[in-house]
């Protein structure tokens, strides 16, 4: 049984193209008879905690930190374990102004992590998550895929690549802004979605 780690990050709820592909790809899951154990973090409703100094010294092992301190501390904790725990690791990341929402951004503040999901070495950081495969779900309102204006690819193939997560799938729908656009895209992706449920 594969334990599959689902993180949701679009502020659009049950209007989400990337939830709706991510539930696409686990119904598919379910009709092909493969078996998971499946997590799903809404990332909207956790009310993560953005990164400052206080945190960032908490996290790399500062004592004597406030007790709210203390339970982000345990919350890194937490999300790491179910990191390193999965073996699918399913993230849907709508382009928001060119990047990441950042609700999903939080999150990976909180689980990069220098000694738990990466170590630095004399040469280049190696990554402590082992045996987790990504596939990214990423709707876009224009035509961003191989432009520079697509931060989100880019980013997150180096953030999983740091922690040790080195195979990592894309599925685009993109030109959801434009009418002649939309239906084609959204149906391919999801066929696409579909496709990568084995």
């Amino acid at each position: 049984m594969a334990k599959v780690l689902v993180l949701k990050s679009s502020i659009m709820g049950d209007h989400s193209q990337t939830s709706h592909l991510i539930d696409a790809f686990l119904k598919q899951r379910i009709e092909n008879g493969v078996q998971d154990e499946v997590i799903i973090r809404d990332l909207t409703t956790l009310n993560l905690p953005v990164l400052d100094a206080e945190i960032f010294h908490a996290l790399r092992g500062a004592e004597n930190v406030s007790a709210t301190i203390q339970q982000i501390v345990q919350l890194s904790d937490e999300l790491i374990a179910e990191l390193k725990a999965a073996d699918l690791l399913l993230i849907g990341a709508p382009m928001y102004n060119l990047n990441v929402p950042t609700q999903l951004k939080n999150w990976f503040d909180l689980v990069a992590r220098a000694r738990h999901t990466f170590r630095y070495t004399e040469t280049y950081p190696q990554g402590l998550v082992e045996g987790v495969k990504a596939i990214v779900m990423s709707s876009r309102g224009g035509i961003h895929v191989g432009q520079p204006t697509d931060a989100v690819t880019p980013y997150l193939r180096s953030v999983l690549g740091l922690m040790g997560i080195h195979e990592v799938d894309f599925v685009y729908a993109e030109g959801l802004d434009i009418s002649a656009l939309k239906t084609d895209a959204l149906k391919n992706a999801r066929l696409k979605a579909q496709q990568m449920a084995v």
